[in-house]
């Protein structure tokens, strides 16, 4: 079943065309990744989805909602997390979930369960204002507001963005959890590792959807052998030798190497070493590799600009 459809998506800003004509569809209980670099309309369509913001053309359904003429019931049943804290920073912890309690007609006491594995971690600050946490702390804050009120669909706009690398995992545990109370996510991050903790994944760049699929899906869609490259010279003199060499299909740094595919389908490992040797080239390794959804997005974000 269908949570949220959207068909045709259009939405422009002056020129910028922030969504250009995007059709997707989220399914019951699943968590949805929207996953692309700042300027992809990840926030924009979340902010439509959640009836913030006007859309310019196409239809959108949210649990069989129209969020321009069903805003206030759509309002009542989502979670909205923005990428910015957005609590009251001169409130403390408790204030601010009695707050939003409040708001929405419950109790902390109410919400509990659903809240017990966030709350327990920000109890202990339930007397320091929101504003003095630390990052991580924040988000879990936020999280907890957002859930408050037990909403059918969770909104989550790039939550881990500038948080510790414990505190995603942290985080992301959270949101694995959420699943036994069947409650659909839909979460955006620019981290192409989190893709792989979502159940489908919608890679977007420049407004558009370039793929929709399972983040493994995705992955094993890569179209060509690809090989993890270094050399003692470093990558920068190796890089460029490549983009000179005339078999060359792709390269782009990728951590402490390079990856690259070839124009040949064939392993070519040994022509290559031989080839970058002939450059001058010395401590090579060619090694094929399996590619990620990392390796698949700047695939189709180079071919979307061709």
């Amino acid at each position: 079943m269908a949570v949220i459809e959207v068909k045709n998506l259009t939405k422009n800003y002056g020129e910028v065309e922030a969504l250009k004509s995007i059709s997707f569809e989220v399914q019951q209980n699943e968590i949805f990744g929207l996953i692309g670099p700042d300027g992809a309309g990840k926030s924009t369509l979340i902010r439509i989805l959640n009836s913030l913001i006007l859309a310019d053309e196409g239809n959108v359904s949210v649990m069989g909602k129209d969020p321009n003429k069903q805003y206030q019931y759509i309002r009542n049943h989502i979670g909205y997390m923005p990428g910015r804290f957005s609590l009251y920073e001169d409130l403390s912890v408790k204030e601010n979930l009695e707050f939003f309690a409040t708001i929405f007609g419950t109790t902390i006491k109410k919400s509990y369960n659903l809240i017990k594995d966030i709350y327990q971690q920000i109890e202990p600050f339930n007397d320091r204002k929101a504003g003095a946490l630390s990052g991580g702390m924040k988000q879990k804050l936020a999280l907890c507001a957002a859930l408050i009120h037990y909403p059918k669909v969770l909104f989550l706009d790039e939550p881990t963005t500038g948080v510790d690398p414990v505190s995603r995992k942290e985080f992301w545990q959270i949101i694995k959890g959420l699943h036994q109370h069947n409650i659909t996510i839909i979460v955006s991050t620019p981290y192409m590792d989190e893709a792989d903790l979502c159940d489908r994944v919608a890679l977007m760049n420049d407004g558009e959807i370039l793929r929709i699929d399972t983040p493994q899906n995705v992955a094993n869609s890569f179209d060509k052998p690809l090989y993890a490259l270094e050399a003692k010279e470093g990558n920068y003199k190796l890089i460029k030798a490549l983009r000179a060499y005339s078999f060359l299909d792709s390269v782009f740094p990728f951590g402490e190497k390079l990856h690259y595919t070839d124009q040949r389908d064939d392993d070519i490992t040994v022509e290559l070493k031989k080839h970058l040797t002939s450059e001058g080239f010395s401590d090579i390794s060619i090694e094929k590799i399996a590619s990620n959804t990392e390796d698949v997005f700047i695939r189709l974000m180079n071919n979307q600009k061709q």
